[in-house]
């Protein structure tokens, strides 16, 4: 007789059932994947929303004394004309003013942004010897939306009784700032309604007219005051050093008063007499802060403040910054309420990131066992918990994907895991759904169990691989929308092709696996007995 053989797969489908069937690393495979499923979802960066590539920048060009119409023609125009040269421009706004011209640059959606601020910045260098005579140089400053929106607002305000002034206060917050900028990944720093400390110079422009001095006069003499003088070395002839330094120039308002700014009739005109000068804050900064406390009553007067903003560079984990500045400032909070300064926190980016992660992370798990609860009544509480545990097998290695590719954890990301939830467990369910099917069919008293494994798997293997592509194709052509929204909603067709094919190999691997361990067949004596009984009414016949 020709001995029987065991049934052979013909799909990948049945091969991996086939190969992890009896495999001892089949169990260690399924714990080191949900492993690195929680690791990735602990290390991987997490912000509110996904990485934006935005790119743009302004270039500034001075030209002293010329007119809104001379820099419309002489300087805008055709520095717009050439930077339309670069590729990859959207829009270019002109502004043309007195002594200024401003062109803001934007690039499409989705450029390359060191490409292209590299671009802008070598066509203006190109194109100097274009610029007229009398043109300073110009300042070509890129914009980066990473650090230039702020995870986080500090608020400082001086409490009730505090004599502290305005500018001792952006004295403080100011050497804050410099500590906070050190914690790593913290990039871009601001103060915002600081009062620095300054002299104020109030010209008298009657006074100024009677000894027949202009403005611009006034403006030399003072900034040639304000140039550091360095301290002198030299050395002598036996090799001794000399070093010799030249006092401050200005150490109090009498220094500034006494400022010579020109001579009138042989004698010298002092600024003092030409203008008041006074020492404070800087009154020609017009922005300013006020913070109101919430109590029990409702909102206190508002009162001044400045802001401390803090950004953080592109890919890094706002949870983790937004906590180190918040450790790093309640270590200032004794020497702060020393000075009579509190501190508010008025936007903790890393906060509403995280609770967004775990708000949709408590969703994905609560949608897993509703799938679970549904699935006991279909096909029965072993089935289910067999389906279930495919979905946090498949996350993980969905996730672990994401880092390794360097996406981040944000609300598109996590939605992309929740809308293609339903589809991961289509493989499964079919999977299992197969098995259940050839266990209580009547030729199964006659297969092994591990024939029942390989073939259920093997057999539904080409129609869910086909099904499986054709939803993964539907996700491919989101992956070209372009502009914004197609920079949003990137993660979603990054993701979800990725857990869809994962669903397959877990489906294969895992479920027939799993239902050789915890899946029985059913009982067929009364089968049995009935086709007995059949062979022996056949044979009286």
């Amino acid at each position: 007789m020709e001995e029987k053989k065991g049934y052979q797969p013909k799909d990948i489908a049945g091969k991996l059932a086939k190969y992890f069937l009896h495999n001892p690393l089949t169990p260690i495979l399924g714990i080191f994947l949900l492993i690195i499923g929680y690791v990735s979802l602990e290390v991987m960066p997490r912000e509110e929303d996904p990485q934006i590539s935005v790119a743009g920048g302004t270039i500034i060009v001075p030209m002293p004394g010329a007119s809104p119409r001379e820099i419309e023609n002489i300087i805008v125009n055709p520095l717009e004309r050439k930077i339309r040269e670069i590729k990859g421009v959207e829009h270019i706004y002109g502004i043309a003013m007195d002594n200024v011209g401003v062109v803001n640059v934007m690039y499409y959606i989705g450029e390359d942004r060191e490409r292209a601020n590299l671009n802008l910045y070598d066509k203006v260098m190109q194109n100097m010897d274009l610029l007229p005579k009398g043109t300073m140089n110009p300042l070509v400053k890129p914009f980066d939306v990473d650090i230039d929106i702020p995870i986080m607002a500090i608020t400082f305000y001086k409490k009730e009784g505090s004599v502290l002034k305005d500018t001792e206060l952006f004295r403080i917050v100011r050497e804050i700032q410099q500590e906070l900028s050190q914690i790593e990944n913290v990039s871009k720093t601001q103060i915002k309604g600081g009062r620095k400390e300054q002299y104020n110079i109030q010209v008298d422009l009657g006074k100024l007219s009677g000894y027949h001095l202009s403005l611009g006069q006034i403006v030399q003499a003072i900034k040639a005051l304000a140039v550091d003088v360095p301290d002198v070395k030299g050395r002598t002839k036996d090799g001794q050093l000399v070093i010799f330094g030249v006092k401050n120039a200005i150490e109090s308002i009498r220094d500034v008063e006494n400022l010579i700014v020109a001579q009138y009739m042989g004698s010298p005109i002092y600024l003092k007499n030409v203008a008041r000068v006074t020492a404070g804050s800087d009154i020609q900064n017009f922005k300013s802060v006020e913070i109101s406390e919430h109590k029990k009553e409702g909102f206190t007067p508002l009162k001044p403040a400045m802001t401390l903003t803090l950004g953080k560079l592109a890919g890094t984990n706002a949870v983790t910054i937004a906590d180190a500045i918040k450790a790093k400032m309640e270590s200032y909070r004794p020497m702060l309420a020393k000075e009579g300064v509190g501190y508010a926190i008025t936007r903790d980016y890393g906060k509403r990131a995280n609770d967004a992660v775990n708000e949709l992370v408590d969703h994905i798990l609560i949608t897993i066992v509703i799938i679970s609860i549904m699935l006991v009544f279909f096909l029965g509480w072993k089935e289910s918990l067999i389906v279930t545990f495919t979905v946090p097998a498949i996350l993980a290695i969905t996730l672990f994907i994401a880092y390794l590719t360097g996406q981040t954890i944000n609300r598109i990301t996590l939605f992309a895991f929740l809308l293609s939830l339903g589809l991961l467990v289509d493989a499964a369910i079919i999977v299992i759904e197969n098995i259940h099917r050839h266990l209580h069919s009547h030729d199964a008293v006659d297969k092994s169990m591990d024939e029942i494994m390989v073939e259920a798997t093997d057999e539904i293997g080409a129609p869910t691989n086909i099904a499986t592509l054709a939803i993964i194709l539907t996700m491919v052509p989101m992956a070209f929308v372009g502009g914004m929204m197609g920079q949003f909603m990137k993660p979603i067709p990054a993701n979800v092709p990725v857990a869809l094919v994962a669903s397959l190999i877990v489906a294969y691997i895992f479920t027939p696996y799993l239902g050789l361990k915890l899946l029985k067949k059913p009982h067929f004596h009364h089968h049995k007995h009935h086709k007995k009984s059949e062979a022996k009414e056949g044979g009286v016949q």
